[in-house]
């Protein structure tokens, strides 16, 4: 018969065990969520949302290790983990949503208002085809969602990945209706308004 092994040989060194084993899942599932949103296999919104708290989990787990490990390299070359995505994150504190929204929001801005009037111009000039459209859009939801300027009740949070979900569902070479040619322009000008009267209050 097979006998149970334990690694421990009291509650201390389990409890050692234990916040070990809850810093290696904190750091392999952050890993899986960078590259599901590597993949566009998570929406930027959740895909925030989560980060945020696995980081904040991390950081209530770590510091139960922090002594026996200084470094987060430390634990990673004991264990072998293979994580440089979720590294990554852990180093800079936060989602990569947001990681420009210091120091280098001008450019984030400039993107965002730039996104905005290549959409609106394409289609004014009827380019209405979704490989002509869509990446254009999910880059204009990236950066909005790295602008923490942006309240989460702005309306191009609702407006946007309506049209990104539209433009997902859709073959490449196919095109949306001149009604929702319509429709598309008249909420990016909302949306495109709204961002310059949120610009205009925080500056």
């Amino acid at each position: 018969m097979y006998e149970e092994v334990r690694l421990w040989k009291n509650p201390r060194e389990r409890e050692r065990y234990d916040n070990m084993a809850d810093v290696f899942s904190i750091i392999t599932t952050l890993q899986a969520l960078e590259k599901a949103y590597i993949k566009d296999v998570v929406e930027p919104a959740e895909y925030t949302k989560n980060c945020e708290k696995l980081l904040a989990k991390f950081a209530a787990a770590y510091q139960q290790i922090e002594s026996e490990f200084p470094t987060i390299d430390n634990f990673i070359r004991k264990y072998k983990l293979d994580c440089p995505a979720a590294t990554l994150r852990i180093r800079e504190g936060r989602p990569i949503t947001v990681r420009d929204d210091k120091g280098n929001m001008g450019k984030a801005i400039a993107e965002t208002v730039m996104l905005f009037i290549t959409l609106m111009d394409k289609l004014k000039l009827n380019i209405k085809s979704n490989d002509m459209l869509q990446q254009d859009v999910r880059e204009l939801l990236d950066v909005i969602n790295r602008l923490n300027l942006i309240p989460s009740n702005y309306v191009g949070r609702e407006k946007i990945p309506k049209w990104l979900s539209i433009l997902k569902q859709m073959d490449a070479a196919q095109e949306i209706t001149d009604e929702q040619v319509r429709q598309f322009q008249m909420d990016l000008e909302i949306c495109y308004n709204e961002f310059n009267r949120l610009l205009s209050t925080n500056t």
